[in-house]
């Protein structure tokens, strides 16, 4: 029996809603499912998606931009082809959700995170890649990222250098200026707390930085002299009002001085009073005086010595050329200094081992007297090496005697200090420079055997040794090999 007629209507519109519903199924992708999923509508969750992540945000607005972004995908794709499917009603799109509540601005994670840790992370990355340029970009991120930034203790160490150094580049002098006036700034704002400045290219890129007057450098001394520990010197026209700075005692807490030139650098003479640096500097322990033609300021008959350097460890005067140290001058200079533990005189010809020996340097370690570049100072038959052994054999690690005119037997008197150690103890002995000097095989073959702890040993341009010989050995093996062909060689007929 058929059903009555006003059934069937009712039932085709049920049909064609039920039909409806699933196209609505079916259009929805599995990445809208995925959407819903992570953040329902509703929920206060945000997403945002980059090209290889895609990030759940809480409470940053409601999610209506999801929404959009969800339509307008829908929007983009082409209609299912075929009659059937255009013929179908299309799906009747669901209501939005009502939007949230209005709050105030968010100001974002960075805000969230607690001043101490933000500072503790710059803290990190300041200490591999430095302050610059990390800082400076940082600082323009939020108002809290410029507070970290801006801490303190972020700018102990700065290390300047500008961009694109070396390189011409149009527009040069607005680039100066432009880094100049960043200086200008960071200077009063950032660097009140500098430890350590470090400038690298600034002498071709910004000329202004390297010319600074003497007078500038003077009064930042004045200023900032009793936080000095350590200063470096390259030697300039203005170097004489620098060291008159530290003369005066601006910086009574100095502990390391060097003043320097290139090698080969013909510069006028340097003078510096011995005793005035003794009292503005008391503390000094590393005094080094590089490649320079000084020429110390005399003394004077009846003046007394000044109060001697009592905490210096390291004295270096080492020059390529002629200078005027003498016996004298190193007294005065030493006459205080008991703990000095390196002492390095390469290239100063006045000095003799006699003087040498009158220091109040008990302990000394490291012992350069080489002269290195002179042909002819072979033929200046000096004296007296074995006072310089006799004094330190139980102390000197390193000994260098490069170039020194001694004799035969001087050299045989003197290395032979190293083998009359007490029983059961060794010579603490481990460099020792004899290149282009008269030492014989004998010698050598003594003072090896002596020293078990040998581990530079150079004989180059020796030529009282054999041929095949002369050479510098390096490392316990290659010295010992040396030991065997000297005695192989000394025990063969000649």
């Amino acid at each position: 029996m058929a059903p009555p007629p006003a059934r069937r209507p009712r039932r085709r519109a049920i049909r064609r809603a039920r039909s409806s519903l699933l196209v609505g199924s079916r259009d929805r992708s599995a990445e809208d499912w995925w959407w819903d999923r992570l953040a329902p509508s509703g929920s206060e969750y945000h997403l945002m998606q980059a090209d290889s992540m895609l990030l759940v945000l809480p409470g940053l607005g409601p999610s209506r931009a999801r929404a959009h972004r969800r339509a307008s995908r829908r929007a983009q794709r082409p209609p299912p082809s075929g009659s059937v499917a255009a013929a179908k009603p299309r799906p009747r799109p669901r209501p939005e959700p009502a939007p949230a509540p209005e709050q105030g601005p968010d100001a974002g994670w960075g805000d969230r995170i607690p001043l101490e840790v933000l500072v503790e992370i710059f803290g990190l990355l300041v200490a591999a890649d430095g302050p610059m340029p990390f800082l400076g970009r940082a600082a323009r991120v939020c108002r809290r990222w410029h507070e970290a930034a801006s801490q303190p203790a972020l700018w102990h160490t700065v290390t300047l250098s500008p961009p694109l150094a070396g390189r011409a580049v149009k527009g040069n002098v607005k680039a100066e200026k432009k880094l100049l006036a960043s200086l200008e700034w960071l200077m009063p704002n950032r660097f009140s707390q500098l430890q350590r400045l470090t400038l690298i290219h600034w002498k071709s890129q910004v000329h202004p930085v390297l010319k600074v007057e003497s007078t500038a450098v003077v009064s930042f001394l004045e200023e900032a002299g009793s936080r000095m520990r350590k200063l470096w010197l390259t030697y300039s026209s203005q170097t004489t009002a620098i060291l008159g700075a530290l003369l005066s005692s601006c910086c009574p807490h100095l502990q390391v001085l060097e003043v320097s030139t290139s090698i080969n650098h013909n510069n006028t003479p340097l003078q510096l009073p011995i005793e005035a640096l003794q009292k503005g500097c008391p503390q000094l322990q590393v005094l080094r005086l590089l490649n320079l033609t000084w020429l110390p300021k005399p003394s004077g008959r009846g003046v007394a010595l000044g109060p001697g350097f009592p905490s210096l460890e390291e004295l270096c005067l080492a020059s390529s050329t002629c200078n005027f140290v003498s016996n004298e001058v190193l007294g005065r200079l030493l006459h205080g200094s008991p703990n000095l533990r390196l002492l390095d005189l390469r290239g100063c010809t006045r000095i003799t081992p006699a003087g040498l020996h009158d220091l109040p340097c008990p302990e000394l370690e490291q012992l350069h007297l080489g002269l290195y570049g002179v042909s002819d100072r072979l033929t200046l038959v000096k004296e007296g090496s074995s006072l310089l052994t006799q004094k330190w054999y139980h102390t000197l690690r390193e000994l260098d005697l490069s170039g020194q005119g001694f004799s035969e037997k001087d050299l045989e008197q003197a290395l032979a200090a190293f083998s009359g150690t007490p029983s059961g103890s060794h010579p603490a002995l481990c460099s020792l420079n004899l290149r282009a000097t008269r030492v014989t095989p004998n010698t050598v073959s003594t003072v090896v055997s002596s020293c078990p702890s040998l581990l530079y040993l150079n004989l180059e341009s020796c030529r009282c040794l054999p041929r095949g010989l002369k050479r510098a050995y390096r490392g316990v093996e290659e010295v010992q090999w040396c030991l065997e062909q000297l005695l192989t060689s000394h025990a063969s007929p000649s």
